[in-house]
Formats: C-alpha cells, structure tokens, sequence
C-alpha cells in the first residue's frame, strides 16, 4: 500500500512512456481502484509509434496503423493528456503545458501539478545550418514522414514517367539519404527494393535510371552491427547500384540541387534527413540537472541524479551502464528504453510503498537491420548473420517486440498476405492536402497554389 495519495505525471507517450505507464497500471492496480495513485500521460500524439518498422511502413508492407498504438486503448487505466508540455518547474511540482483545448480557447498555456515526475519526451532529430535544409528535406522519425516519403517517391516516379525534359526526369530519380544509421540505410533498402517493384509498372521507366545515394560523414554504417557487416552492407548496397559515399557530408541543397563535401553535385527533387538525432528542447525547460550533451544525469535506478521524485528513462536519459566500464552510459535506442521502461515502473511502485529500488542492468545483446525484402544484416550474441536468414531474425525480433497481441495478429497477417499477393504501388499523396479538391470546386483556391491553401 502507497504511503500517501500520489499523482504520477509521465512526459510522453513513446517507448518509455507507454511501457512505463502500462508497468505501472498492473504494479498498482489495487491503488489504482482505490483511488491512492493517479496516473496522467501527457504526449502530443494520442498514440506511440513502433519506429522500427517505419521503413516497412514506407515499403508498403505493413499498413500505417499497425505502426502505432493508441494510448487509450492501452492505458486505459491512466488519463490521456493530448498535448506538449513547455516547461517544468520540479521545484513547486509543476508543469506548463499546451493543449488543441488551450489554443482553441486562447487562454494561454495550463499548470498541471503532480508528486512523481517521469520525463520520457525521447529526442529529436538533429539538424545542421544546411542551406536547403529546412526548406526540401523530409526526416525518418514519424509515421507520417514515412507514408509523405512513400507517397513523395511514387509521384516521383510520375514526373519521370510523363516528362519531357530530360533535367527534371533525371532530378526526379535522383534520391539522397544523409546519414548510415539504422533510419538511413533501412529506409534507403526498403524503398529503393519498392520503387525497383514499382518500375515494372511504368512504360517508360526502368530501375536503371533511377539514382540512389546514401551519405555518411563518417568511414562506415551501421556502427551497431559491427565493422564487418558494415563493410558487407556497403557492398550489397553498391550491388543494387546504390551510390555509398563515405567520409562525405551534404553541404547545400538549396534550389534543389544536393552540394556534397567531395564536390559532387546532384539535381534532385528528394533529400531524406535521418543524421541522427538530439534531445528534446523541453529538457533545456526545465530545473533538472543535464549532462554536456544536454541528456538529464540519471542514476542506475533510473531517477535524476541528486533530485527526489524525479525519473527518467530513454532517449532522454543518460543512464550509467553498469555491465561496462565505469563513465559508460547505456545507448539511447529501444532495446535499452523498453527494458527501462520496466525497470523503471517497478522503482516508482517500490518507492512509493518505501522498498528498495532496483538497478538497471542489461548487457546489449546485438543488432538486426533490414536492407529490404528477404534481405538484411544482424549481429547478435556474438553471431553474424547475413541475407535471408538476417531479414528474418530482423522480422521475428520486432514482432516479438511490438506491442499487445493485437498488433502483433496484424502485422504477421499482413506479411503473410504480402507474400502472397503483389505488392500496393498507390501513391496517397492528396491525403496531405484533403481540402484541396473542395476549395478548388468552392472557387477558393489561390492562383499561385497549385495544391490548394491545405
């Protein structure tokens, strides 16, 4: 039994905080009925998207809605709170957040006050004064870019088809993918291995004319996987006439023309974003004590270092790995988030019955990574494993690992009827712009904007 009535306030809805959440809805689910715990989520999207298979999203292989869970159905014994907190004054136990309620009543921001905090708002990604940057690339992070990119390639494809100038078909097939991480390469694999498929389709189109390339400031890829199936994915990648540039950094793509550091220069219509990522700016908006890399320094039970009633877990948090060297922290991926997120629920419950926390200990067991259908890296335990049986791990890895079985029912669902039927080559691009139509029959529409004012 809680010693006293607490309200446990978690900061977003992503892997540590739905994981912590629904931990916490089954380790105090008799305080829970009694009414001596209260549990409020707060995250600007009412659902947590399972970002491991986004590029299978963009592929068309799974469906955009089996990507990601909704908060209520699964916390249903918390409060959901649909919007962004701006700042947190741990001090006087409060939080200033924002609202679609606070912007439509033009009130301003509202206080929440809570006695537990549990600051999961994971990262960002991390952007570069690039010239061009902010004005034609897509990220890799959201279900939404995901589905814009597949929508955005396929249209591509279109351009190319139906044009007849030579410039504009060729910087239509062009792509640029920045960064050889995990986002980068798997993105670039999925839908270089759609838009191949696709090809077959147009007339005019053949999956020679398209360019691919990836780009990595450092000396190789997938640094998770290890040097030797970095070097191995770098040759299967240039095998499917994918340009790997190394040691290369994108210096300009502005007026749609990507600059590279090495002095080449390619007319393009695509530059995929995905060089990694960086804390969230809420933690900056905060009394909480933060590391040189603007991470909160955190303890291996999880809570802030030196700060009573404060947690924090994933992306956000440097957490001290105890299976390595000392001044080692825990990698800010969702093999660690989600065993945190456990760890992490089961210390808030202890702490507020007054029993001993638990330390986080988890030695990281190896990576998987897909390069497109029936093709993949992985190195795990020890083992290196390539092509099929790599893909496969990959498949049967992440499956175990998304959330409630109904996710798991429909994601194996579709890729049975994905390996039996062909697959979808339907580009959605208007669903970014639903109004456009209307407002064009409604005379609405302005000259200068061909897609509508959506």
């Amino acid at each position: 039994m809680v010693k006293e009535r607490a309200r446990i306030l978690i900061v977003g809805g992503g892997y540590v905080g739905m994981y912590t959440a629904l931990r916490l809805q089954r380790q105090l689910k008799p305080e829970l009925k009694r009414g001596e715990v209260e549990i409020t989520v707060v995250s600007p999207d009412p659902y947590m998207t399972y970002q491991p298979f986004l590029p299978e999203a963009a592929a068309g292989s799974i469906s955009p809605r089996h990507v990601v869970v909704p908060l209520r159905r699964v916390l249903d014994r918390c409060r959901i709170v649909i919007g962004e907190v701006r700042s947190i004054d741990h001090a006087k136990r409060t939080a200033t957040l924002t609202t679609l309620a606070t912007e439509e009543e033009g009130a301003g921001a509202e206080q929440i006050t809570y006695d537990e905090l549990v600051l999961a708002p994971g990262s960002v990604s991390r952007t570069l004064p690039i010239p061009g940057l902010a004005d034609f690339a897509i990220g890799f992070k959201t279900v939404e870019e995901a589905i814009g990119l597949r929508n955005h390639v396929i249209e591509q494809m279109d351009i190319a088809s139906s044009t007849r100038d030579p410039a504009i078909r060729d910087a239509a097939l062009t792509f640029v993918f920045v960064g050889g991480g995990y986002a980068g390469v798997e993105a670039l694999g999925e839908l270089e291995d759609m838009a191949r498929y696709t090809a077959r389709y147009y007339h005019n189109l053949k999956p020679e004319d398209m360019k691919w390339i990836l780009v990595e400031a450092s000396d190789r890829i997938l640094p998770e996987v290890g040097e030797e199936m970095g070097r191995y994915t770098v040759s299967q990648l240039r095998r499917r006439n994918i340009e790997v540039r190394l040691e290369t950094r994108l210096n300009s793509c502005a007026d749609r023309v990507a600059v590279l550091s090495d002095g080449a220069r390619f007319p393009t219509r695509t530059v995929v974003w995905t060089a990694g990522v960086k804390p969230h700016p809420l933690l900056a908006a905060t009394d909480l004590p933060l590391n040189e890399r603007g991470r909160l320094k955190c303890t291996p039970e999880l809570t802030v270092d030196g700060v009573p009633h404060a947690w924090a877990a994933g992306d956000a948090a440097a957490v001290p790995d105890v299976t390595a060297e000392p001044g080692k922290e825990t990698a800010p991926n969702a093999q660690h988030a989600v065993r945190q997120a456990k760890v992490l629920g089961d210390n808030i419950a202890h702490a507020l019955r007054g029993e001993p926390l638990e330390t986080y200990s988890h030695k990281y067991v190896g990576s998987v990574a897909s390069l497109g259908l029936h093709k993949g890296v992985a190195h795990v335990y020890g083992r290196k494993l390539r092509g099929y049986p790599a893909w496969f791990m990959h498949r049967v890895y992440h499956l175990s690992r998304v959330p409630t079985f109904n996710r798991k029912a429909r994601v194996l669902a579709e890729w049975t009827l994905a390996g039996l039927f062909k697959r979808e080559i339907v580009s959605l691009g208007s669903l970014e712009h639903p109004r456009a139509e209307f407002e064009l029959a409604a005379g609405g529409k302005p000259p200068n904007d061909p897609k509508g004012s959506s």
